[in-house]
């Protein structure tokens, strides 16, 4: 683009265009802080099929689909609200993430308030989204049916030999119709995008920061926030947390050092049951049963009524899920006697399917969850090291026979748009972070760097267990005790704590 323009004209020109430009970023920044208010109707159906709470209204906030182009397309964000049955006590809003990333998190609210001391829901407006692609918000596909994303694909377990070939074929077919069927929508589906519509939620609802309190990917989200807007943030709690500064590589590999220390908590579970259950006397000998069953199945897969042919990969997946907490225990007990007796006995339930939700595509969460991973960080895109990998990790990690380590779809999908969001410690000293220390799903390993990385912004409270999540307030503990002590009254603990469950 040649020439010079006349010094004459040059400066009053650039003058005038920044003048403009700076008027239109002020408006929009300040339409941006200051929306409509939202107009609050009656909220969607729960997916789950459970009742939803009649006090919980539900609203819409547009927010651009490309934070880079402000005054192009726009996408809605489906937001919820519980309000306090005692304003005059009111503190704020209460923002909930369920995790995924895909989870659908707008009846949360209503999910969560069963949960919360009184104290807590006194002070806060109980607040959820379906984030940015998911349910009831603008949401996004891969253009298939339940039947053509597995979820011992989704989840991909090498084949019976160890190959990941039959991996690969997926996970790049995936990667092909997830970028062909999802348009504009699904190469915008990032955890720093989703935070900045976080602060359009929060402007929405006229509030100057937020409290939030999430779990998993939930505390990436939340991290990703407290980086982008510090000054924000009033109390998070962040529970069963990923290392913030990995990859989804490293994230998803990670997963196979948390099967192996997960399961001596299921061995030692049904070893004390062995005269009921039958698997082993000893952990040691529930752990060969256990990993017997697997090789049976992947040479002859026992027929479930409403599952189909339940091979080795797809046991591997139903424990793998039903290990996220000790109350599901006996559903994996439920299975292992049905597979081992060669689909007799009682038919265990099958759950991996859920029911349609109108308007929103059968694939949605698979598609979400696709486009995060991918859009966030660059994955390798060499078959070939997968498979070393994958190897490797089998002969360390036999309970979940390396799948963590296994390619998926981001081995064949575009570069990420931006840099991930860096975590740091800079901002206020208002993080709380729960964990237990055998989480098979965000190992303690990533709570650690989630740790290091806030430094003196957070503190830490680990309680010894394996389930994943430890604010639970079925198993109270240290952790429940400090988090509701925390929203309530904003003191963090002194010191990072470790406890054990409270007794029974």
């Amino acid at each position: 683009m040649g020439g010079r323009l006349p010094a004459a004209g040059f400066a009053p020109a650039l003058a005038l265009t920044l003048a403009l430009t700076g008027t239109a970023a002020q408006a929009q920044a300040a339409a941006a802080e200051h929306p409509r208010p939202p107009v609050w109707t009656d909220c969607p159906a729960d997916p789950s099929g459970a009742p939803v709470d009649p006090a919980l209204r539900c609203t819409t906030v547009r927010v651009p689909l490309d934070y880079r182009k402000p005054d192009g397309r726009t996408i809605e964000i489906a937001v919820s609200r519980l309000a306090t049955a005692k304003p005059g006590l009111r503190r704020g809003v209460l923002v909930h993430n369920g995790g995924g990333p895909g989870v659908a998190s707008l009846h949360l609210p209503s999910a969560t308030a069963a949960g919360y001391p009184r104290e807590v829901l006194d002070r806060y407006d109980l607040i959820g989204f379906d984030p940015r692609g998911v349910g009831h918000s603008t949401p996004v596909t891969c253009g298939r049916t339940p039947a053509e994303v597995p979820w011992q694909r989704v989840f991909p377990f090498p084949a019976p030999d160890g190959s990941i070939a039959p991996n690969t074929r997926f996970a790049r077919d995936l990667a092909r119709d997830c970028l062909a069927a999802g348009g504009d929508l699904v190469r915008h589906l990032t955890t720093a995008d989703t935070a900045r519509d976080l602060d359009r939620i929060r402007a929405a609802l006229g509030e100057r920061r937020i409290s939030y309190r999430a779990a998993s990917y939930g505390t990436y989200l939340g991290a990703v926030y407290a980086e982008l807007f510090p000054g924000r943030t009033d109390r998070l709690v962040l529970d069963a947390n990923v290392d913030p500064n990995t990859t989804w590589q490293q994230r998803l590999a990670s997963w196979d050092a948390g099967a192996e220390l997960r399961f001596a908590d299921f061995a030692a579970w049904a070893a004390e049951r062995d005269a009921d259950l039958h698997f082993g006397a000893t952990p040691a000998a529930v752990r060969a049963g256990y990993l017997a069953l697997a090789a049976a199945l992947d040479r002859a897969p026992v027929r479930h009524p409403v599952a189909g042919p339940v091979d080795g990969n797809l046991w591997r997946t139903l424990y793998r899920l039903d290990s996220y907490h000790t109350a599901l225990f006996p559903e994996i007990a439920d299975w292992w006697s049905y597979l081992a007796a060669g689909g007799t006995g009682p038919v265990p339930y099958w759950w991996l399917d859920k029911p349609a939700t109108p308007g929103v595509p059968a694939d949605n969460d698979i598609a979400a969850f696709v486009a995060v991973l991918c859009n966030d960080t660059p994955a390798d895109r060499d078959p070939a090291r997968y498979q070393r990998a994958v190897t490797e990790s089998r002969a360390r990690n036999p309970i979940s026979a390396g799948m963590g380590a296994d390619i998926t779809p981001c081995a064949f999908w575009p570069a990420p748009a931006e840099p991930a969001v860096r975590v740091t410690d800079r901002g206020p000293a208002n993080i709380l972070l729960l964990q237990t220390t055998r989480d098979p799903a965000t190992p303690y390993a990533g709570a650690l760097g989630m740790r290091a990385a806030l430094g003196q912004r957070a503190r830490m409270v680990t309680v010894d267990g394996g389930n994943h999540g430890a604010y639970d307030p079925g198993t109270p503990s240290c952790a429940v005790t400090a988090a509701d002590r925390f929203l309530a009254t904003g003191t963090l603990p002194a010191r990072d704590l470790a406890c054990r469950p409270d007794p029974a």
